[in-house]
């Protein structure tokens, strides 16, 4: 479980999120929503540790993240796998060094070890036989997968990703949005969702925190967000010709 409590965060006299109390629940895929400019985006790298807060606390599970040193964040940021939006593969390594590169940089495993741990890891994303490949010779949803076993290679507490669906066409968002939602359920992850797509939202959001100028304007599941009188939530999720049309159906 990771917690925020009344965490804000702006640049100068900028406020770009305030007052953000939310929690994200262990063994669910826990969405961040909202218009572009909207904050989400600053909200996910406050609880990943990559801004720090002005003001508010950030518990990862019972232990206070926003009071910790250097070194204890550290240890917390090796229980964290995360998935880059467009992958973000070292493009000079194979998919094997890829997959391997956080166990080289954190742990002190042998070579057979951790060789041993990347192939567990893409048969897990269905993709056996594909160790020596580069990404240049990957397909883009060949390269979240790989993206994905890169991210559960440390065997994580807590997955974050960002955009995992950008450029990728519906039939294959779909499979990545049922691979990341088997696997937090699988291993028991708090999985945290930094998304756009509504497709995402239907399928697999346990829990969805709509973020509206800053602010936490709404929070629910995905049985609730087609039925809402949130009105700045309606016209976000019934922003296109096509869901206004399912609307109307409903």
């Amino acid at each position: 479980m990771i917690e925020t409590r009344h965490i804000s965060k702006g640049f100068g006299d900028h406020r770009i999120i305030s007052d953000i109390n939310l929690i994200f629940e262990r063994g669910k895929t826990n969405l961040i929503i909202g218009p572009s400019g909207s904050g989400k985006t600053v909200l996910m790298k406050c609880i990943v540790g990559l801004l720090d807060v002005d003001e508010g606390q950030i518990f990862f599970d019972d232990r206070l993240f926003t009071e910790m040193n250097f070194y204890e964040k550290k240890s917390i940021r090796q229980e964290i796998g995360m998935m880059f939006q467009g992958a973000a593969l070292f493009d000079s390594m194979t998919v094997e060094q890829n997959v391997m590169f956080p166990l080289t940089m954190f742990t002190n495993q042998s070579m057979e070890e951790k060789r041993e741990r990347v192939n567990f890891c893409l048969k897990r994303v269905a993709l056996e036989n594909v160790n020596a490949l580069f990404p240049a010779e990957l397909s883009g949803g060949m390269k979240k997968r790989v993206a994905i076993a890169r991210a559960i290679s440390m065997n994580p507490h807590y997955l974050f990703c960002d955009e995992p669906n950008s450029g990728l066409d519906p039939k294959t968002s779909i499979l990545i949005d049922n691979l990341i939602s088997e696997i937090t359920k699988e291993y028991g992850m708090t999985t945290i969702i930094n998304t756009h797509d509504m497709n995402s939202v239907i399928e697999i959001g346990d829990k969805i925190a709509f973020i509206y100028k800053g602010k936490l304007w709404w929070e629910g599941d995905n049985n609730e967000i087609l039925d809402t009188d949130n009105e700045e939530l309606n016209n976000f999720v019934y922003a296109t010709e096509l869901t206004r049309r399912l609307k109307k159906q409903k």
